[in-house]
């Protein structure tokens, strides 16, 4: 019955290739009830391994949030470290710039045009006068930064990062990029020259830094090296870690947990540009597929089957595998409940009409003029994913039977666990696995209660959302720390202890992050915004009008 696939589940699909349509549900893949799907594995637990925890991932991973990777110290895997009573040792890459960030660090903007300009209320055409010239300076001086400034700098010489996670990278990148590769490419295009004595570029849409992620890179893989100099692309990088063995003898393994994280990127483009194009032969030709928004499942598994064969050489005494999570479930894609005739429309299924910016409504959205996907192709996108999953816990099983101490995370289930309009709100949309998250008690305890909903706020504190950021795809803090306290869960299975924050004393098991303290760090939750509501109506009111800012942000991508 889940892969019954009927006429009308067909129509706007035309270029989907046979494996695609041959993927097609009309229910979700049932997540996996227990991560080591129930396979037993003795595990050899003699010696300390010297690195107790390492992660490989992408944005999700790195700590990426509110369009920018800034609060790197909060991200899930420093969340853990810290429980671990190992947050001291553990390695991770800093962003501090103007902007607090890179590229663009959209909390930090929003709360200096509000200081500045006073538009918590709305933004009108004198406002405008005061901020177009401000924006101009603000972005150049982030720009200038990076590509002129401290930014470049990264570090030559030191220790191998921890967390080896790098934003926007899909299979592919984890498997071959690294940092000679990141400077080759901003070699190849040097910034440009000087615009004018005030030091503007000429092209105002594009005045973010080039080459973010070629300089992300460097901050995470730039002492990632071999002995003869050689850059590692983050799987070598975690494969020297754990050569360096135990803290008793340097023998067996340096690693004692290992998360592995990614994919998502593999199908994130489709939401990003609203564009479904589906991989080609050349999917491995890194200087090629980026055109590509969704990888074909046949092409996820080649790839994951090379990243499975290079950590099982790596000598990680537990290692956590993710599964990817809907691309749909972020609020970034808002679900648009009306037809093609402009009518309101109960959904059939688990799936909206229509999916666009989230800076549309129902009233806003015209499926002429807009940017956006359909409900037939979210499903794809879906069911391509859910095909990725299938081989993700392909690989776990494999690994478990060979006798490797392997584990499931259900990442996709979390997240639709905690889908606001997708399940909460709608009952029958639910799947017969599916049950509702259940928040820790300090953040149910919040009003209004955080959600998977698009943020929102203003001078009365946050009117909605809370567990996604502010670009609507990358969790809040506290998202990231129920991300973490699941994490948590399955490290405390595999017999993987924890400290305080001494690293000596042993903690009793049922360890429990402290919300509280994480929801005062959260400066979204704790110290909202007063300018975010203001900003979406005018970007709403704006592309209602003139259809810029979509064309603005196409042509951007």
């Amino acid at each position: 019955m889940a892969n019954l696939v009927t006429p009308d589940m067909l129509v706007g699909l035309d270029d989907a290739p046979e494996e695609v349509i041959n993927a097609l549900r009309i229910e979700p893949r049932e997540p996996e009830q227990h991560p080591t799907l129930g396979i037993s594995v003795s595990v050899n637990r003699e010696g300390t391994p010297r690195h107790r925890l390492v992660t490989i991932g992408d944005s999700l991973t790195q700590g990426f949030q509110s369009g920018a990777i800034f609060n790197t110290k909060l991200s899930y895997p420093m969340l853990i470290a810290r429980e671990m009573g190992w947050d001291k040792n553990f390695r991770y890459p800093t962003y501090p710039s103007p902007g607090e960030g890179l590229p663009m660090n959209l909390e930090r903007l929003i709360r200096e045009l509000s200081n500045r300009f006073q538009v918590a209320d709305g933004i009108n055409g004198i406002d405008l006068a005061f901020v177009i010239p401000w924006l101009w300076r603000y972005f150049n001086e982030i720009e200038n930064y990076w590509e002129r400034g401290q930014g470049r700098q990264a570090p030559e010489k030191g220790l191998v990062n921890h967390n080896l996670a790098i934003y926007g990278w899909d299979l592919r990148n984890t498997l071959s990029r690294n940092a000679d590769i990141a400077k080759i490419a901003i070699q190849e295009k040097l910034p440009k020259e000087d615009a004018n004595l005030l030091n503007l570029d000429l092209n105002f849409l594009r005045q973010t830094p080039e080459h973010a992620n070629e300089i992300a890179t460097l901050w995470v893989l730039n002492t990632a090296r071999d002995s003869f100099e050689k850059a590692l692309s983050p799987l070598e990088a975690a494969l020297k870690l754990s050569q360096e063995g135990n803290l008793e003898t340097s023998q067996g393994d340096g690693i004692e947990c290992l998360i592995i994280l990614i994919g998502a990127n593999n199908a994130l483009g489709s939401i990003l540009t609203f564009q479904i194009k589906w991989s080609g032969k050349d999917f491995q030709d890194m200087t090629k597929n980026d055109e590509y928004t969704v990888w074909l499942p046949s092409h996820f598994k080649a790839e994951l089957d090379m990243i499975v064969e290079l950590v099982k050489q790596i000598k990680a005494r537990h290692v956590i595998w993710g599964t990817v999570p809907h691309v749909t479930i972020a609020p970034f894609a808002r679900g648009i409940n009306k037809d093609e005739k402009g009518h309101k429309v109960k959904p059939a299924s688990r799936y909206f009409p229509y999916y666009a910016p989230f800076w549309f409504t129902e009233e806003t959205f015209d499926p002429v003029r807009h940017i956006h996907i359909t409900a037939n192709q979210a499903r794809a996108i879906d069911s391509v994913i859910d095909k990725y999953n299938e081989y993700i816990v392909d690989a776990v099983r494999q690994g478990r039977e060979q006798g490797k101490d392997w584990y499931l995370f259900e990442t996709v289930a979390l997240l639709d666990r905690l889908a606001a309009r997708r399940y909460i709100d709608d009952e029958q949309a639910r799947p017969k696995w599916w049950t509702k998250y259940t928040l820790p008690p300090a953040i149910d305890a919040l009003q209004p209660k955080p959600d998977s909903r698009c943020f929102n706020s203003n001078s009365h504190g946050r009117q909605q959302g809370g567990l996604f950021s502010l670009d609507g795809i990358h969790p809040t803090t506290i998202g990231y720390g129920i991300l973490a306290q699941e994490i948590i869960k399955v490290m405390e299975l595999a017999g993987i202890k924890f400290y305080e924050h001494d690293g000596v004393t042993e903690r009793k098991t049922g360890i429990q992050i402290n919300f509280e303290s994480l929801i005062r760090e959260d400066t979204l939750i704790s110290q909202p915004p007063t300018a975010v509501s203001a900003v979406l109506d005018f970007i709403g009111w704006l592309d209602m009008t003139t259809n810029a800012v979509s064309q603005m942000y196409r042509n951007s991508l």
